[in-house]
């Protein structure tokens, strides 16, 4: 209880303490219903594919071979139909190893783990698809990337590690 009594309520407050304490967050989530873990998934997704927007416009003006609309329409059907698949697979077998492990972390768990990994990263994700629309490739966009793949990893592990060590 003293966890949840130290973390604050709401997405974006949330979302920040990840960065800093994201066992404690993810931990103070738990347990969550379905419907809510599909809610923060999509939200999740619905952000990713906001942030391939100035990607997508900045490729359709050098290549106009493809219209924005087209490739919008590409990233829509990948990000909101396919990715929350995917996610739902990986979360799966994520819980499956765990079980072989002494992790020990149920499917609920482990998708909580996951899909809140990917909210939390979602900011950083808005910030590379506003390098990558704005700059371009580059080093600045492989940072932007390189810092949320890492932050996504970091978090998600967290999370994983302080589900697995609650009695």
């Amino acid at each position: 209880m003293a966890d949840k009594a130290r973390l604050k309520q709401g997405i974006v407050p949330r979302i920040l303490d990840s960065w800093r304490r994201p066992g404690e967050v993810v931990r103070g989530l738990d347990p969550m219903s379905e419907g809510a873990l599909l809610a923060v998934l999509m939200g999740a997704m619905l952000v990713f594919l906001i942030a391939q927007a100035p990607g997508h416009a900045r490729a359709a003006t050098l290549d106009p071979s493809v219209p924005l609309a087209g490739r919008m329409a590409g990233a829509l059907t990948a990000v909101m139909f396919m990715m929350p698949l995917l996610a739902y697979a990986l979360a799966s077998v994520t819980a499956a190893i765990s079980r072989l492990t002494a992790l020990r972390i149920s499917g609920a768990q482990s998708r909580l783990a996951l899909f809140w990994a990917l909210l939390a990263i979602s900011p950083l994700m808005l910030l590379s698809g506003l390098v990558e629309g704005l700059i371009g490739p580059g080093a600045a966009l492989a940072a932007t990337r390189l810092i949320a793949g890492t932050g996504f990893l970091f978090i998600w592990g967290a999370g994983i590690r302080a589900l697995a060590m609650m009695p």
